[in-house]
Protein backbone atom coordinates (compact mmCIF):
# COMPACT_ATOMS: atom_id res chain seq x y z
CA UNK A 1 0.00 0.00 0.00
CA UNK A 2 1.50 3.52 -0.01
CA UNK A 3 1.92 5.57 3.04
CA UNK A 4 2.49 9.06 3.19
CA UNK A 5 4.35 10.55 5.84
CA UNK A 6 4.15 14.21 6.69
CA UNK A 7 7.65 15.99 8.06
CA UNK A 8 7.09 19.82 9.01
CA UNK A 9 10.18 21.19 7.84
CA UNK A 10 12.48 24.56 9.55
CA UNK A 11 10.75 27.89 8.61
CA UNK A 12 12.23 29.81 5.68
CA UNK A 13 13.68 33.02 5.46
CA UNK A 14 10.27 34.81 4.76
CA UNK A 15 8.78 33.28 7.72
CA UNK A 16 6.44 30.64 6.23
CA UNK A 17 6.46 26.85 7.11
CA UNK A 18 7.04 24.91 4.11
CA UNK A 19 5.33 21.20 4.32
CA UNK A 20 7.04 18.18 2.86
CA UNK A 21 5.32 15.34 1.73
CA UNK A 22 6.99 12.13 1.23
CA UNK A 23 5.27 9.41 -0.45
CA UNK A 24 6.30 5.74 -0.23
CA UNK A 25 5.10 2.83 -2.62
CA UNK A 26 4.92 -0.95 -1.52
CA UNK A 27 5.02 -3.01 -4.56
CA UNK A 28 4.64 -6.69 -2.63
CA UNK A 29 1.08 -6.92 -4.09
CA UNK A 30 2.38 -5.87 -7.81
CA UNK A 31 4.99 -8.90 -7.31
CA UNK A 32 2.16 -11.03 -5.77
CA UNK A 33 0.26 -10.28 -8.78
CA UNK A 34 3.16 -11.17 -11.12
CA UNK A 35 4.79 -14.46 -9.82
CA UNK A 36 0.13 -15.56 -10.46
CA UNK A 37 0.58 -14.46 -13.89
CA UNK A 38 3.74 -16.50 -14.58
CA UNK A 39 2.90 -18.86 -12.86
CA UNK A 40 -0.90 -19.01 -14.67
CA UNK A 41 0.79 -18.73 -18.03
CA UNK A 42 3.39 -21.72 -17.14
CA UNK A 43 0.80 -23.72 -15.80
CA UNK A 44 -1.94 -23.17 -18.84
CA UNK A 45 0.42 -24.03 -22.15
CA UNK A 46 1.72 -27.11 -20.22
CA UNK A 47 -1.68 -28.30 -19.92
CA UNK A 48 -2.30 -27.16 -23.75
CA UNK A 49 -0.80 -30.12 -26.10
CA UNK A 50 -1.83 -30.17 -29.94
CA UNK A 51 -3.19 -32.43 -31.20
CA UNK A 52 -2.69 -34.21 -34.52
CA UNK A 53 -3.46 -37.37 -36.86
CA UNK A 54 -1.01 -39.69 -36.81
CA UNK A 55 0.51 -41.10 -40.00
CA UNK A 56 1.77 -44.61 -39.70
CA UNK A 57 4.23 -45.32 -42.54
CA UNK A 58 5.27 -49.07 -43.51
CA UNK A 59 9.09 -50.47 -43.52
CA UNK A 60 10.01 -50.78 -47.22
CA UNK A 61 9.78 -54.47 -48.26
CA UNK A 62 10.28 -55.60 -51.84
CA UNK A 63 7.23 -57.94 -51.07
CA UNK A 64 4.29 -56.40 -53.16
CA UNK A 65 1.12 -55.67 -51.39
CA UNK A 66 -2.20 -57.76 -52.43
CA UNK A 67 -5.47 -55.91 -52.82
CA UNK A 68 -8.37 -56.93 -54.30
CA UNK A 69 -8.90 -54.85 -57.31
CA UNK A 70 -12.59 -53.80 -56.54
CA UNK A 71 -11.71 -52.59 -53.31
CA UNK A 72 -9.25 -49.98 -54.42
CA UNK A 73 -10.45 -46.28 -55.56
CA UNK A 74 -8.26 -43.95 -56.71
CA UNK A 75 -8.76 -40.15 -55.74
CA UNK A 76 -6.16 -37.38 -57.35
CA UNK A 77 -5.96 -34.30 -55.79
CA UNK A 78 -5.81 -31.90 -58.74
CA UNK A 79 -6.03 -28.05 -58.66
CA UNK A 80 -9.09 -25.86 -57.95
CA UNK A 81 -9.89 -28.12 -55.01
CA UNK A 82 -11.12 -31.14 -57.49
CA UNK A 83 -11.01 -34.54 -57.18
CA UNK A 84 -10.40 -36.63 -60.18
CA UNK A 85 -10.75 -40.54 -58.86
CA UNK A 86 -11.50 -44.06 -60.35
CA UNK A 87 -11.73 -47.45 -59.43
CA UNK A 88 -9.60 -50.24 -59.52
CA UNK A 89 -6.46 -50.05 -61.52
CA UNK A 90 -6.19 -47.87 -63.97
CA UNK A 91 -6.49 -49.19 -67.59
CA UNK A 92 -7.45 -47.71 -70.96
CA UNK A 93 -11.18 -47.89 -70.58
CA UNK A 94 -10.89 -46.90 -66.87
CA UNK A 95 -13.91 -44.45 -66.34
CA UNK A 96 -12.58 -41.15 -64.75
CA UNK A 97 -15.01 -39.38 -62.56
CA UNK A 98 -14.28 -36.06 -60.89
CA UNK A 99 -15.98 -34.77 -57.16
CA UNK A 100 -15.60 -31.92 -54.61
CA UNK A 101 -14.87 -31.98 -50.91
CA UNK A 102 -18.13 -31.48 -49.99
CA UNK A 103 -20.29 -34.16 -48.32
CA UNK A 104 -22.76 -35.10 -50.96
CA UNK A 105 -19.22 -35.45 -53.20
CA UNK A 106 -16.18 -36.90 -51.43
CA UNK A 107 -18.08 -38.39 -48.63
CA UNK A 108 -20.73 -39.75 -50.48
CA UNK A 109 -18.17 -41.41 -52.80
CA UNK A 110 -16.47 -42.95 -50.14
CA UNK A 111 -19.50 -44.21 -48.63
CA UNK A 112 -21.14 -45.73 -51.65
CA UNK A 113 -17.58 -47.46 -52.36
CA UNK A 114 -17.26 -49.04 -48.32
CA UNK A 115 -20.94 -50.30 -49.29
CA UNK A 116 -20.12 -52.10 -52.52
CA UNK A 117 -17.63 -53.81 -50.95
CA UNK A 118 -19.04 -54.94 -47.93
CA UNK A 119 -21.83 -56.62 -50.54
CA UNK A 120 -18.95 -57.71 -53.02
CA UNK A 121 -16.46 -58.72 -50.46
CA UNK A 122 -18.42 -59.29 -46.67
CA UNK A 123 -16.53 -56.67 -45.15
CA UNK A 124 -16.02 -53.36 -45.51
CA UNK A 125 -12.64 -52.97 -44.05
CA UNK A 126 -11.17 -54.49 -47.04
CA UNK A 127 -11.64 -51.40 -49.05
CA UNK A 128 -8.16 -49.24 -50.05
CA UNK A 129 -7.96 -45.49 -50.77
CA UNK A 130 -5.10 -44.07 -52.52
CA UNK A 131 -4.15 -40.54 -52.56
CA UNK A 132 -2.23 -39.04 -55.27
CA UNK A 133 -1.69 -35.38 -54.30
CA UNK A 134 -0.82 -33.76 -57.55
CA UNK A 135 1.52 -30.63 -57.86
CA UNK A 136 -0.89 -28.61 -59.00
CA UNK A 137 -2.51 -29.28 -54.94
CA UNK A 138 -2.84 -27.11 -52.09
CA UNK A 139 -2.04 -29.12 -48.85
CA UNK A 140 -5.56 -27.59 -47.60
CA UNK A 141 -6.89 -30.27 -50.09
CA UNK A 142 -4.87 -33.12 -48.59
CA UNK A 143 -5.64 -32.37 -44.75
CA UNK A 144 -9.36 -32.28 -46.10
CA UNK A 145 -8.98 -35.63 -47.65
CA UNK A 146 -7.23 -37.05 -44.34
CA UNK A 147 -10.00 -35.67 -42.34
CA UNK A 148 -12.61 -37.47 -44.48
CA UNK A 149 -10.68 -40.61 -43.93
CA UNK A 150 -11.04 -40.76 -40.35
CA UNK A 151 -14.74 -39.35 -40.29
CA UNK A 152 -15.52 -42.22 -42.77
CA UNK A 153 -13.50 -44.88 -40.99
CA UNK A 154 -11.31 -46.21 -43.85
CA UNK A 155 -8.65 -48.56 -42.31
CA UNK A 156 -6.27 -48.70 -45.22
CA UNK A 157 -5.42 -46.11 -47.08
CA UNK A 158 -2.01 -45.30 -48.95
CA UNK A 159 -0.72 -41.75 -49.51
CA UNK A 160 1.50 -42.52 -53.65
CA UNK A 161 2.86 -40.03 -55.76
CA UNK A 162 1.68 -39.35 -59.31
CA UNK A 163 3.38 -41.77 -62.23
CA UNK A 164 2.94 -41.27 -66.04
CA UNK A 165 -0.38 -42.34 -66.29
CA UNK A 166 -2.07 -40.08 -63.94
CA UNK A 167 -0.34 -36.72 -65.31
CA UNK A 168 -2.19 -38.13 -68.37
CA UNK A 169 -5.05 -38.32 -66.62
CA UNK A 170 -5.01 -34.65 -65.43
CA UNK A 171 -4.25 -33.47 -68.72
CA UNK A 172 -7.63 -35.17 -69.98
Amino acid sequence: MAALETVTAAKHQSGKRVNKKSTRVDLTPMVDLGFLLITFFVFTTSMTKPKVMGIITPKDSNIPTLLCESCVITAVLAKDDRIIYYEGIQKDNTIIKETTFTAEGLRAVLLQKKAAVNIARGSENEMVLIVKPADESSYKNFVDILDEVAINGIKNYFIDELNNEDKQLLKK
